[in-house]
């Protein structure tokens, strides 16, 4: 439906190009202004584990980190599907690796900062609060974070695993949890014990809050499918001189670039 009237002519290609250069372009600003009033919604609270001036290049770089693996579990099996190895090479899954790399570097950065600043800070209500993240009612939320995103990634350093494509898919899945339990981690820990003793409590999602977040699972897999065509669409604006020479070299006949 998204590739509706494509005929893939030479005025198509050209309007296709610009606006793809065009949303590219507004795209990274809104990323860091997005994730960055997102965060200081959060460090602008006297939340014990929110009031941090760490938190907006701390959420956009989780964003891209979250944002790089999310790719590589949709490419990884849109590849295998439509046949595009050709196309998406381990190149390209060399380089969606590095950036899981460098950004997963930059989010542990963040969570040991955040420890070790609630030590230094000597606020007893914040040392609670991340002593509590790690070993109390949660450590199993905290624990999966860490693991997922600061220490799974670190498998990346080496060549053999950024190269290998099933690899790279299970990390991607890691991160995606790893992520998933941040946010659980930011929110739940730091509202279930705050100043006020009489509201502490744990919290356990009811049967509506698991059944949305299935409906948000369901809504994800079904507009990640409806995005094939775009996808591949995009896939052809960058190879479609590459495979015209291919092929003009099959039929024994050059072709301009």
């Amino acid at each position: 439906m998204i590739s509706l009237g494509w005929r893939g002519t030479d005025s198509q290609w050209h309007h296709f190009g610009k606006a793809y250069i065009f949303l590219a372009a507004l795209a990274t600003p809104l990323v860091l202004s997005v994730h960055s009033v997102v965060s200081w919604d959060f460090a602008m609270a006297i939340v014990p584990g929110w009031h941090a001036t760490i938190f907006a290049p701390y959420f956009v770089a989780g964003a891209i980190f979250s944002g790089v693996a999310m790719v590589i579990t949709l490419v990884v099996p849109i590849r295998k599907i439509f046949g595009l190895e050709a196309y998406l090479t381990t190149k390209h899954f060399d380089a969606m690796a590095k950036l899981c790399l460098l950004t997963s570097l930059i989010v542990l950065y963040a969570y040991l900062s955040e420890f070790f600043l609630a030590w230094y800070s000597g606020e007893e209500i914040e040392r609670t609060a991340f002593w509590n993240r790690l070993f109390g009612d949660y450590w199993w939320a905290t624990w999966t974070m860490l693991v997922c995103n600061g220490f799974v990634p670190i498998m990346l350093w080496f060549r053999r695993i950024r190269h290998s494509i099933p690899a790279l898919f299970v990390i991607s899945i890691f991160i995606n949890i790893g992520m998933w339990f941040e946010r659980y981690v930011i929110v739940v820990t730091s509202l279930h014990h705050e100043y006020e003793p009489f509201a502490w409590g744990i919290y356990r999602p009811s049967l509506t809050e698991m059944a949305s977040w299935w409906v948000a699972s369901v809504g994800l897999a079904s507009g990640s499918s409806s995005s094939l065509d775009s996808c591949r669409l995009s896939l052809s604006l960058n190879s479609r001189k590459s495979f015209l020479r291919l092929h003009g070299k099959r039929q024994g006949r050059p072709i301009d670039g």
